[in-house]
């Protein structure tokens, strides 16, 4: 089992920044992909970035590309996700998982957190 813990969301206005963070316990961190997703009202759950075991690979959804960073640190049991430039419609709760393989599809993702509601205002 892999446990994960989301923190770092809030209300900003549009253009603003935040960092997401994703806190991991249970097995071997390093052996796990890891991917950010996030899902607003209404619409169905979406990928946003996936990074590899080792930090090495990563993919972003091209709504976010240029402007969200995943990265990871295996020393902590951290992922996170800084979010420049935010808009209105990056707003969701987000989402951190863990999964043996290194994908952008959620339904493969194996071990999920609670979520952390992420507001930008216009």
């Amino acid at each position: 089992q892999v446990q994960l813990v989301e923190s770092g969301g809030g209300l900003v206005q549009a253009g603003g920044s935040l960092r997401l963070s994703c806190a991991a316990s249970g097995r071997t961190f390093s052996n796990y992909a890891m991917g950010w997703f996030r899902q607003a009202p209404g619409r169905e759950r979406e990928f946003v970035a996936a990074i590899t075991w080792g930090g090495s690979g990563v993919v972003y959804a091209d709504s976010v590309k240029g402007r969200f960073t995943i990265s990871r640190d295996n020393a902590k049991n951290m992922v996170y996700l800084q979010m420049n430039t935010l808009k209105p419609e990056d707003t969701a709760i987000y989402y951190c998982a863990a999964d043996s393989s290194y994908t952008s599809n959620w339904y493969e993702y194996d071990y999920w957190g609670q979520g952390t509601q992420v507001t930008v205002s216009s």
